[in-house]
């Protein structure tokens, strides 16, 4: 892992993270929404998601530790007894840090970090035309069906 490491978000981190979101909000398909983010409703997803238990984390220079490359998350899939042991995982990295394997570093963490908590599956929603994160999700880091 040259040139970042990964680390649990902090408030000092959300700015690069409302950055990386509104990105992918105005030029991809993959958030899934129209809508851009403001930095108090991520620090409200943050302090929710760390509230119930789920990891954050944050792809960061270690030259620069507030200067964010990428993020990932996981969260509740759906809401019925039969899920309990599955989430939904987000992986987005900046524009300027893709292809450096930070994707596949923040992924491979939040797998270890599902396995310690004794999950099942991770589902992430992924666009058909979005052939990064197809090829994400079907490499190494991906291999969280051996549980």
């Amino acid at each position: 892992m040259s040139g970042f490491e990964i680390v649990d978000a902090t408030e000092a981190h959300l700015p690069g993270v409302v950055a990386i979101f509104n990105h992918a909000v105005r030029g991809t398909f993959s958030i899934w929404s129209e809508t851009e983010t403001t930095l108090d409703q991520r620090r409200t997803w943050l302090a929710a998601r760390i509230g119930a238990g789920f990891p954050v984390i944050v792809a960061v220079d270690p030259a620069k530790p507030k200067d964010v490359l990428g993020y990932g998350s996981f969260g509740v899939f759906r809401d019925f007894p039969g899920y309990v042991k599955t989430v939904e995982h987000s992986v987005y990295i900046a524009p300027t840090a893709q292809r450096r394997g930070i994707g596949r570093a923040v992924l491979g963490e939040l797998i270890v970090r599902a396995k310690a908590k004794d999950l099942a599956a991770m589902v992430g929603g992924i666009d058909s035309s979005n052939t990064a994160s197809i090829a994400l999700h079907e490499g190494p880091a991906s291999r969280f069906r051996e549980i």
